[in-house]
C-alpha cells in the first residue's frame, strides 16, 4: 500500500501560480502511475493530469493543458502539479492518486486505488 498527502493549496488571484505536492509513504513510489484529480462543489471528480512511473509520459485534461505541469521525483517519493495562469474555474479540491498498474497511464478515477485527503485551491477573480 501507499499513503498519500497533498499540500500547497490556498487562496490565490486569477493569473497567478501555485505548486501542489503529493508526498507518498509506504511501498516503493516508483511502482505507481500517479495522477491528479479535482472536484468542484456540486460537480463530479475530474481528471487533471497523470504521469507514468518513470515520468517519461504525461497526460493532461484539455482544460489545463499548457497551463499545468505534472512531474515527479521518485527519490523524494513526491509528485508535483505546477499550476500557472490560474482561473476561477480551477477552484476545487485537488486530489492525488496512485495506480499500481504501471503499464498504463490511466485518466479515469476508478483506475486509481489510493487517494490522498485533498487540498483546497481557490482562485478569486
Amino acid at each position: 500500500q501507499v499513503q498519500l498527502v497533498e499540500s500547497g493549496g490556498g487562496l490565490v488571484q486569477a493569473g497567478t501560480s501555485l505548486r501542489l505536492s503529493c508526498a507518498a509513504s509506504g511501498r516503493t513510489f516508483s511502482s505507481y502511475t500517479m495522477g491528479w484529480f479535482r472536484q468542484a462543489p456540486g460537480k463530479e471528480r475530474e481528471f487533471v493530469a497523470a504521469i507514468s512511473w518513470s515520468g517519461s509520459s504525461t497526460y493532461y485534461a484539455d482544460s489545463v493543458r499548457g497551463r499545468f505541469t505534472i512531474s515527479r521525483d521518485n527519490a523524494k517519493k513526491t509528485m508535483y502539479l505546477q499550476m500557472n495562469s490560474l482561473r476561477p474555474e480551477d477552484t476545487a479540491v485537488y486530489y492525488c492518486a496512485a495506480d499500481p498498474e504501471v503499464y498504463r497511464v490511466a485518466v479515469t478515477a476508478n483506475d486509481y486505488d489510493y487517494w490522498g485527503q485533498g487540498t483546497q485551491v481557490t482562485v478569486s477573480s
